[in-house]
Formats: structure tokens, C-alpha cells, sequence
């Protein structure tokens, strides 16, 4: 979880009923009585920050639950004694590795009964919801009668991110209570809600703040609450025919986000509302086995590990950010959006350039950014006041960290240090966000080069979390430490790599935005190019890609790669350097390969007869990825294949369900991609000879 949340929930004090005695029979559950008889049952799971339900947690549930029931108290709240939230969901850990179906769902069936068991109480129950309640805690609390929210609680079912749906009972409780049209969309999306919209859906009876708890507790136990009731579409969708409408519409919508064939989850959520929407009962049963299915498919588990893949990189940014002033240099289009995502994430930021109208450009995105990402309009305010604009570049004094982020010209940059760095505090670092120019050209004008450090961040920065974090021969370690904890200060994954040209995603990247450019001139159609990387599960085509990058930055970095590799890269065709002259560069110029408007490019579908995708093109665009993952392992620029392989799906969107180019090679099978290769440089060339680091990879 964010760590900024974490310290701000910190300080929340909690109204958690009468106090436990020191010496709970229980390891992770703490339960009391007040004066009226109401139980109070607090999950304080035991060595965690936040609650998840794992196996254990489960059956000592299940054994506090028979106690209740026993003592049979005037009613009982469910509360979690965490700062940081309810219950954040089902102990991931628990599904690595999962390959046998039926063990999963013996396992399910098992947690099943135990919120059942909560269902069936025979007293009136209320879950108290405080911070987040996501996934299996929403499921926990769906069992309860009644659902009070605190302000600022978030909701949310976000299994499908990990190729799965809810699984302890969500899809049925969920879609009997909400309108199912609102209900199954969340589950689809896995998107949060917060307690207001919550409250609006049906899904929380009340929202109420910390001081007002007890109140709250005793309305919805002695029956003073009005309920949330479900309404007219809910119950009318217990008619299958009415099922089958709404079905329909949501497999077209899930359809425009993901193929089934890749994305198996939300088709496998719609056909168990479709079919069994009519029966909680029948509901309860058949997701048992749906989700212990979707568990053990391929998706599923790459999905699981790139969710383990990003907790890693959040770690490797330890903690203790000293950076407090960031001070940016360039306020183009990289610049002017680290400057408004700094400043975004409670940053004091000062924003120069030459000129004043990038500056205002930057203020005015940052704006639009803020307006989508910050709820609150005060929070919106504060973020603009953080971002200060700067033409006198007077901010360099006082910053922690200044970020340079001007044109790919080495002389430009090293006369902007030079004017840098006598201005500079003692203790502060100086970034380049260069993409393309090796950190040894770069320090060697600088007096102090053992605080230079590169940062590269990826376009949008708002949504691609990653940013390389570049070190030379002779940097300061603790400088490299402090850029890392900046990094995950400002909830981005670092990629601690070595410099050298392209660094580690570009270098990647490069040859499959090439590779692009060669089957154009072997008048493959740009859109059956684009389509054959998506059926893949690349996020766009590469094609539509460098139009998106802009084709000056491709033909800048191709020429750069290429003085260095050579002919392991594909040659660049003259035509490209011709658009660029025509300054057809792509969504920035309006034309490129397509023509863009409104910052979508217009595309005609493919005609129905005609070539189609064939396994050779996907190869051609995808193995030189993995190739070049492997020879930046074996030549040490990053010194770990899951760093690599979550760099890639962080930084380029690169197809999340396959795990990452390292592992879908690894899964393939690594003689297959090697022989694969082989053929494809007899047939095209020299630049898919494999890499030699194949014979050690594992």
C-alpha cells in the first residue's frame, strides 16, 4: 500500500468497542462485550500491516464464529483493529503455483463455509468498514446484515487484475444486493469505489465518521437504520431472459478491453451471473469451481506473479526519501509531467525553461491530470501551489534533486550543468531523464560526477510506473540509495540499471519498433503489423507506437542503438528519416503512420479477405525482446531476470498476462525460442542470431 496513506491512516484513532483483555485465546481475532451485550470481534491479523485472509486466519474465523454462537450476544460488530483498513483481501501468497483445480476448490469450498457461517448467525451483524476493504474483505462484509462505511473507506473487487473473480461468495451476495449492471461492472473492472458511491449503490446502509461509531452500531443492531434494499433491475434480474440481455452487452464491452482467449476472468464472471444469476444458492456452488478453474490457468498465475513481481520492486526502493524540493529543468512534454506528477504526490517542485509558454503548457496538463487522479478539489488546489513555475531557474538552491530534462543534445546538456552545478546545495543530486545519451559522456564536464544519476521516466509518466534508475562507474552509493527511495516515495517502481546506450527498456523496445518499420517495406499492411503484436497481448501495435512516442525519438534512438549494436539491430529505412523531415512525427504532429485526432488514432478495420496474422510476424516483433533481455543479463546492465521481466510490463505495458519477456521464453521453452531464432536469421538476417547468454539462462 501506498506509504503516504499508510502515515496518514497511522494517526487515526479507532473506536473499537471495550478494551481486550491482554490475554486473547485467539492469534489474529480479539473479542469483547459491551454494556448492552453486543460482541465486538476485531481482526488483528498477527506480524502484518493489514489484514488478508489466508488459510489459518480462516479456521480460527470459523472457531470464533462457533464461540459467538454459543454465548449468544445481543448482536455483533465486525471491526478491524488495523490503522490501514478493513481487510485488504485474500492472502495472495496462498495462490502462488496453484496447478490442480479440485485441490483449489476443496480449499474454497472450506473458506465458503466460514462466511456462510457468519451469513447464517442467528443475531443481527454489522461490519464497521474503516480505509480499504477490497476483495475478500468485501466479501467478509457482504455476509454481515448491515455495512457502516467511515469516511474515506474505498471498495472494491480487484481479483480480475489477477486473472481471477471474487471467490468467496462476492458474485452472488454482490449481484443480489447492487444493480447488477453496476455490480458486475466493478467486478470487472476491478475498479474502487469510495464510501459516498458506495453508500449511492446500496452497497454500505450508512456513512458515518469515526467519532459517530458507536451510534451508528447501535442503529444498525436494534433496527433504527434504514437498509440498503435491492432494487427494481436486481430483482428483475432473476428472469434469465433479462440475464441474458444484460450478458450479452457486457461480453462486447469486456470484448473491447480483453480476448477471452488472453483474459479469461470476466467471461468466466458473466457466464456464472448469466447462468446461475436466478439461484444464490446454485450462484454459491458454481463459483467454487469457476474461480478454482480460472486459478490454475496460465493467466492467473503470470498475473499472480506480476503482482508479486511489483511488491519486489516497491521493496527495492527502500525507504527514507530525503528529497523534499525537486527542481526541473525542460518543461516539455517529459519534463512538464515529472514536474506535475512530483507535485501530485505532495512534492514542493520549482518548473524552468527558456521560454514561459512550455511552462504554462505544463500547468495547464497538470491540471487535466489532477482533475482525474485527486478527489478532492482543496487537494487539487494544494497540488497546483506545489508546482511553481520557475523562469529564472532560482529554485536549483534550495532543491534536493534537480531533474534535467532537455532535448538528446550532449553539448546542450553539458552546458545546462555547467551553469548547474556551482549553484547547486551540497548534498543534492543531479538526474538527467535522458533516454538515449551514456552517463559517461554526460559526467565527464562535472566537478562532482559521483552525484549524477539518471532517471529515466517513461511517457505518460502518469500511467507507466516505471522509471530506470541509472548509475556509471563511479557514482556515490548512497546517492544511488537516495534515488531509489525517491522513486518509491513517489509511487513509482525503480529498475536500478547500469548505463549503457538505450539502458534497458529502450534497448529492448528498439528492435521490435524496428522490426516494424522492415515488414512496411515489405508492404505488410501497418495495421495486420499492429494486429499481429496485439494478438499477442501487446497494449497497442508497434506501429501505432512510434507514432505515439513520435517518430523523431525512434529515429533518434534507433541511430544512436545502431552505432553501438550494429547490425544486430534492423536497419532504419530512409522513408522514416523522410517523415520526420516532413515533420510527420506521429500524434504529437496530428500524422505519422496514421492520422491522429483527439489523441486517438484513426484506424479502417482490416478487410475481411487478405493476408492474416501468422505465427512468423508475432515472432519476428517479440523474441528480439526477449533476446535483448538476455544479453542485458549477461552483460550485467541488470543484475536479475524478474527486475527485467517487471520492467518490461511496467515500462511498455508489454503483455502483462505472459509474465514478462523473460518468462514467456522461459515458458515456451528456452530451446524452442533459440531454434525459433535461428531459422529467423537465416531467413531475415543476422539481427536474430541468439544472444550467447541463452546457454546459461534458466
Amino acid at each position: 500500500m501506498d506509504s503516504k496513506i499508510m502515515t496518514a491512516l497511522g494517526d487515526r484513532v479507532l473506536v473499537l468497542g471495550p478494551k481486550p483483555a491482554i490475554d486473547s485465546p485467539y492469534k489474529h481475532f480479539k473479542l469483547t462485550r459491551d454494556a448492552d451485550g453486543v460482541a465486538w470481534l476485531l481482526f488483528d491479523r498477527a506480524e502484518t500491516s493489514a489484514n488478508t485472509l489466508s488459510s489459518d486466519v480462516m479456521e480460527e474465523f470459523d472457531a470464533v464464529l462457533a464461540a459467538i454462537e454459543t454465548e449468544r450476544p445481543a448482536g455483533l460488530v465486525i471491526r478491524s483493529a488495523k490503522p490501514s483498513g478493513f481487510i485488504a483481501g485474500a492472502d495472495v501468497n496462498e495462490f502462488r503455483g496453484a496447478s490442480d483445480p479440485d485441490m483449489v476448490e476443496t480449499r474454497i469450498r472450506a473458506a465458503h463455509a466460514v462466511v456462510d457461517h457468519l451469513e447464517a448467525l442467528r443475531l443481527p451483524t454489522v461490519a464497521v468498514i474503516h480505509g480499504f476493504c477490497l476483495g475478500g474483505g468485501l466479501e467478509v462484509a457482504l455476509a454481515c446484515q448491515a455495512r457502516i462505511a467511515i469516511e474515506g473507506a474505498r471498495f472494491g473487487f480487484p481479483e480480475v487484475m489477477l486473472g481471477l473473480h471474487p471467490g468467496l461468495g462476492g458474485t452472488a451476495r454482490f449481484t443480489a444486493l447492487v444493480n447488477p449492471t453496476q455490480s458486475m461492472a466493478l467486478m470487472l473492472t476491478g475498479r474502487t469505489i469510495d464510501a459516498r458511491r458506495a453508500r449511492s449503490l446500496g452497497l454500505v446502509d450508512t456513512v458515518t465518521q469515526e467519532r459517530h461509531v458507536h451510534n451508528a452500531v447501535k442503529d444498525a443492531l436494534f433496527g433504527r437504520l434504514k437498509r440498503a434494499r435491492p432494487g427494481l433491475l436486481t430483482r428483475a434480474a432473476g428472469f434469465g431472459f433479462v440475464r441474458g440481455l444484460l450478458a450479452k452487452r457486457m461480453r462486447s464491452e469486456a470484448a473491447k478491453a480483453a480476448s477471452r482467449e488472453h483474459y479469461p476472468a470476466p467471461y468466466a464472471l458473466i457466464d456464472l451471473w448469466e447462468t446461475h444469476g436466478g439461484s444464490k444458492a446454485a450462484m454459491l456452488k458454481a463459483e467454487q469451481a469457476s474461480f478454482a478453474k480460472l486459478m490454475v490457468t496460465p493467466t492467473a498465475q503470470n498475473l499472480i506473479r506480476v503482482f508479486f513481481l511489483r511488491e519486489q520492486m516497491k521493496k527495492a526502493a527502500g525507504s527514507g526519501n530525503a528529497v523534499k524540493h525537486v527542481h526541473v529543468i525542460g518543461a516539455g512534454a517529459m519534463g512538464g509531467d515529472i514536474a506535475a506528477w512530483c507535485a501530485g504526490q505532495g512534492l514542493r517542485v520549482s518548473l524552468a525553461d527558456m521560454k514561459a509558454e512550455p511552462i504554462a503548457g505544463a500547468v495547464k496538463r497538470a491540471n487535466e491530470l489532477y482533475a482525474k487522479i485527486i478527489r478532492k478539489p482543496t487537494d487539487v488546489r494544494d497540488a497546483l501551489d506545489r508546482l511553481i513555475p520557475d523562469m529564472d531557474g532560482e529554485g536549483v538552491r534550495n532543491a534536493d534533486l534537480i531533474i534535467e530534462a532537455v532535448p538528446e543534445k550532449l553539448e546542450l546538456k553539458q552546458k545546462v550543468y555547467a551553469g548547474l552545478e556551482p549553484r547547486m546545495k551540497l548534498g543534492a543530486i543531479l538526474a538527467t531523464n535522458t533516454s538515449s545519451i551514456p552517463l559517461q559522456d554526460l559526467r565527464t564536464t562535472l566537478a562532482r560526477p559521483e552525484r549524477l544519476v539518471g532517471l529515466h521516466f517513461f511517457n505518460p509518466v502518469s500511467r507507466l510506473q516505471l522509471v530506470e534508475v541509472v548509475s556509471h562507474d563511479g557514482n556515490d552509493p548512497q546517492v544511488l540509495k537516495e534515488a531509489l527511495a525517491f522513486v518509491g516515495a513517489i509511487d513509482r517502481l525503480p529498475l536500478a540499471v547500469k548505463s549503457s546506450p538505450g539502458f534497458l527498456v529502450n534497448r529492448a523496445l528498439t528492435p521490435y519498433m524496428l522490426e516494424a518499420m522492415v515488414m512496411l517495406d515489405e508492404k505488410i499492411d501497418q495495421r495486420l503489423i499492429d494486429a499481429a503484436a496485439e494478438q499477442f497481448g501487446m497494449p497497442m501495435g508497434p506501429i501505432e507506437l512510434a507514432d505515439q512516442v513520435g517518430l523523431d525519438i525512434c529515429l533518434d534512438v534507433g541511430d544512436m542503438l545502431r552505432t553501438k549494436f550494429g547490425d544486430l539491430l534492423p536497419p532504419t529505412p530512409a522513408w522514416l528519416r523522410e517523415k520526420v523531415t516532413k515533420v510527420e512525427l506521429g500524434r504529437k504532429s496530428g500524422k505519422g503512420f496514421y492520422v491522429w485526432k483527439d489523441g486517438k488514432a484513426e484506424k479502417a478495420k482490416l478487410p475481411e479477405t487478405g493476408p492474416r496474422v501468422t505465427d512468423q510476424m508475432i515472432d519476428r516483433l517479440v523474441l528480439p525482446m526477449s533476446n535483448v533481455c538476455v544479453a542485458a543479463l549477461r552483460e550485467g546492465i541488470v543484475d536479475n531476470a524478474d527486475a527485467v521481466d517487471g520492467a518490461m510490463i511496467f515500462g511498455t505495458g508489454y503483455a502483462p498476462f505472459r509474465g514478462g519477456p523473460l518468462n514467456y521464453a522461459r515458458t515456451r521453452g528456452v530451446e524452442n525460442v533459440v531454434s525459433t531464432l535461428r531459422a529467423l536469421a537465416e531467413r531475415f538476417g543476422e539481427r536474430f542470431a541468439p544472444d550467447p547468454g541463452w546457454d546459461n539462462f534458466k
